[in-house]
């Protein structure tokens, strides 16, 4: 799908999901996340508290829907490699999705540091598959430490593991 359809998407579901006017949605990646070349799409509403609350449970919805829409509108073939398209889409509403990943290269640098500092595994929390994802790439070009998830369902994490070399 073409990007300008891709945005007329997100507008009409917003539009469809809840009372909002004045919904505005415009393609561009924040320049200091780095989430494994997803396209993001901010978009900006009068009441975002729909969307944030429940630690943003509507907006990961939205942008299940939002992906999985595009994924039966641009199937790939038997023989092709290529991942569909809706993977790499990320909306995020009045700044909220930003401020969360954020939040997340935080305590992955404050754990990544705690491995370091005493030469040792680091387990944390448990997360969500998208935010393991966001710890795992933000990591990944440490050379001293090493990622993995561990655990089952809603009990996974990521533990940092301290290698030792630089």
């Amino acid at each position: 799908m073409k990007t300008t359809e891709i945005q007329n998407l997100i507008k009409e579901l917003i539009e469809k999901i809840t009372p909002v006017n004045g919904v505005s949605v415009d393609e561009g990646k924040p320049s200091s996340l780095s989430l494994d070349n997803a396209t993001w799409f901010s978009v900006e509403v009068k009441e975002p508290h729909f969307f944030s609350e429940h630690n943003g449970e509507a907006l990961n919805a939205l942008n299940h829907l939002v992906k999985r829409i595009i994924e039966n509108k641009s199937p790939i073939s038997a023989n092709s490699l290529e991942k569909p398209e809706g993977l790499g889409i990320l909306i995020d509403i009045n700044g909220f999705q930003k401020k969360k990943v954020e939040g997340i290269h935080a305590v992955a640098h404050m754990m990544a540091e705690r491995a370091r500092y005493f030469k040792s595994n680091i387990e944390i929390d448990p997360m969500s598959a998208f935010e393991r994802r966001i710890v795992h790439e933000f990591l990944s070009s440490a050379t001293d430490l090493k990622t993995e998830s561990q655990g089952e369902g809603r009990s996974r994490r990521v533990v940092i593991k301290y290698t030792g070399t630089i």
